[in-house]
């Protein structure tokens, strides 16, 4: 990879929550040549189509640093088997005004954390079908169910268990080589611009 930033998206807006020590995880477990920027949502307000002909600016804030990243890792819990309300709400935000969806060919990943067995794969199938809608590519393999045990992640983001550890490391790597897919058309893009 080369010098990439990955922005990433934590869909519990909690100040426990387990999903962002897993975000600050894979801050920490980057490799070489990725640097992970997380993209906030928590001040993001309820999203009315009746904002489209002028999005408020932590609106217009959230989708240029969309924009301006190689790729967004989005970091999601798991609600009543479905993704955060505070999460839809983003993605409802960065898919308007239409046309100008901020997903939109974007490289993604999903991946997140909860103490049940199956974790969040429900969750996750909920927001991958999203992100099909929105036209992201999306890393299909491998797919990133961690059962969170007490202590597997501390707060500065340090993980206890050498395996889930390797695990991470080689999602990491998967997404990496998938932003690498699509970064020469972005580069070329830029470049034009």
């Amino acid at each position: 990879m080369t010098d990439r930033t990955i922005g990433y998206i934590v869909g519990s807006i909690s100040s426990t929550s387990i999903n962002r020590r897993l975000a600050l995880a894979l801050q920490r477990l980057a490799p070489e040549g990725m640097t992970l920027v997380e993209i906030p949502i928590a001040d993001l307000p309820h999203y009315s189509p009746d904002h489209d002909a002028d999005f408020p600016q932590v609106a217009r804030d959230f989708k240029k640093a969309i924009a301006e990243v190689d790729g967004v890792i989005v970091v999601t819990p798991e609600y009543s088997r479905s993704i955060p309300g505070v999460l839809k709400n983003a993605l409802d935000w960065a898919a308007r005004p239409y046309g100008e969806g901020s997903f939109n060919g974007k490289p993604t990943a999903v991946i997140g954390t909860s103490g049940g067995p199956i974790s969040t794969a429900a969750a996750q199938q909920h927001l991958k079908a999203i992100l099909s809608h929105l036209n992201a590519p999306t890393l299909g393999q491998p797919e990133g169910y961690v059962q969170s045990t007490p202590g597997l992640f501390t707060a500065e983001g340090e993980v206890t268990n050498e395996g889930t550890a390797a695990f991470l490391v080689g999602y990491l790597n998967a997404f990496a080589a998938l932003v690498d897919i699509y970064a020469p058309a972005r580069d070329a893009e830029a470049v034009a611009a």
